[in-house]
């Protein structure tokens, strides 16, 4: 397969981008962690984010009717 010059710079500007797991409750973003590439296919990895997040927003979850989201 061959792609245009927009497309490879597309791709490589993929690859520099940081990887970050946002937490939102509604539309309103409480936190962003920055994230290892290298570390996203190991097992419990992204869940021991979500999991430290829960725990410390616990009572602000609490005061919405919605869970939050990744």
């Amino acid at each position: 397969m061959v792609l245009s010059a927009n497309q490879k710079s597309s791709c490589f500007v993929l690859q520099l981008a940081a990887m970050q797991l946002m937490m939102y409750i509604g539309n309103d973003l409480i936190e962003v962690v920055p994230l290892e590439h290298e570390n996203i296919p190991k097992p419990g990895y992204l869940g021991s984010f979500k999991r430290n997040l829960k725990l410390k927003y616990k009572e602000l979850i609490k005061q919405f009717s919605e869970p939050p989201e990744f």
